[in-house]
């Protein structure tokens, strides 16, 4: 009690914008690269020999790594009720197509070796592709809707409101800013899966992923620059009134107006530059990583970029968590969107008990699984 008396609502609000992007990088450094592997399944494996060593890289941690994403989920129904509400209402229809395609790998994993069959498994192949590779798309084109803004309104009872029915709502988000993140988020978690299967697959498979994953890191570099440059001209940010930190979550007690540019945050906390620096330079070095040959360096190299990119919108758009572009108070704010603060108390209480736990589980598999998938070493699984 006396320590739930001792850390403000304001401060708990931070906490939890911060445990949210840290389950989101979370997410895309494990299960981004069991995504880029699917996406890169039929390029890097010819035969079903080697499309069967891609496979067993991710199959005995995709599972696992997919806990991060239903982390990502739970935090943002739980500390970010609005949040929820309004994003899930405007992206119903791609999120739909993502858990879909998402749904494909598990099947596809299961399935593919049940019959002696080479269309059969090249199906379930692609099947694999897709899932890995949709998601990896649409994630990117919402977060560039995220940065572009989202038409929807809130009622005076906090009703989100949007107007077209839900293919309207899915077509417009394929806005060319938010294709081109999507491009970003793409060929960021190809270099990824490309990394990952450098260090773990052997043979041709790691040979044609290094190649493969160098043009990746390439496109994932110029689209990425692409992005910060449409934002600093082309795109306006949104700007934040005066806010009471620790008062209500009601949106429609802010005053946002529009204009000027989302990188005006650099100058407001200069020290905020480190993300995309670590973003260029991780992406970079892994670019580099894959043409030496180099391998448990190059994957953490994927790793730092990924964080890099990611933290780069958050923190470029702080406060703001999803903008408004059909009526700007109604957006959505670290200040005016969460849960009570004894709500977030008590579910920040809760991850200092079981997210330690997690990461030292997640640790353990992983030292339990080092090592690569050899030709001889799928002869007897399933995948």
């Amino acid at each position: 009690m006396i320590l739930f008396e001792l850390i403000e609502y304001d401060i708990l609000r931070v906490i939890w914008w911060v445990l949210l992007g840290v389950l989101l990088i979370g997410f895309a450094l494990t299960d981004g690269f069991d995504m880029g592997v699917g996406a890169l399944l039929p390029f890097v494996a010819k035969t079903d020999i080697e499309r069967r060593v891609a496979i067993n890289t991710v199959g005995p941690v995709w599972e696992g790594n997919q806990v991060w994403f239903v982390l990502g989920g739970g935090a943002i129904f739980a500390a970010w009720p609005p949040l929820y509400a309004v994003s899930f209402s405007g992206f119903y229809l791609a999120m739909f197509v993502i858990l879909a395609a998402m749904i494909l790998r598990p099947v596809g994993f299961k399935y593919r070796s049940k019959r002696d069959s080479q269309a059969w498994r090249d199906g379930w192949d692609w099947a694999l592709f897709i899932g890995g590779a949709v998601p990896a798309l649409l994630f990117g084109v919402a977060v560039g809707n995220v940065l572009l803004g989202v038409p929807f309104y809130l009622t005076e009872d906090l009703m989100p409101m949007y107007e077209g029915n839900a293919l309207v709502k899915f077509v417009g988000l394929l806005r060319p800013f938010g294709l081109l993140a999507g491009v970003v988020s793409l060929s960021m978690l190809i270099l990824h899966g490309a990394a990952w299967l450098s260090l773990k697959a052997s043979g041709v498979v790691a040979i044609r992923a290094r190649e493969i994953g160098t043009w990746a890191g390439v496109v994932a570099l110029v689209t990425y620059a692409l992005a910060g440059l449409w934002l600093a001209v082309g795109i306006d940010g949104f700007t934040l009134g005066e806010v009471a930190a620790n008062g209500p979550s009601n949106p429609l007690y802010s005053e946002v107006t529009r204009g000027g540019s989302w990188l005006g945050a650099y100058a407001a906390r200069p020290w905020i530059a480190i993300a995309p620096a670590m973003g260029f330079a991780g992406i970079a070095l892994a670019v580099l990583g894959l043409r030496a040959g180099r391998e448990v360096s190059t994957l953490l190299w994927s790793k730092l970029g990924i964080t890099g990119i990611i933290s780069s919108v958050g923190l470029t758009m702080f406060p703001f968590i999803l903008p408004s572009t059909v009526d700007s108070n109604s957006s959505l704010t670290v200040w005016d969107a969460s849960s009570s603060h004894q709500t977030l108390f008590v579910m920040l209480v809760a991850t200092a008990i079981f997210l330690p736990l997690i990461l030292a589980y997640t640790a353990w598999v992983y030292k339990v699984l080092w090592g690569k998938v050899t030709v001889e070493d799928i002869t007897d699984t399933a995948y």
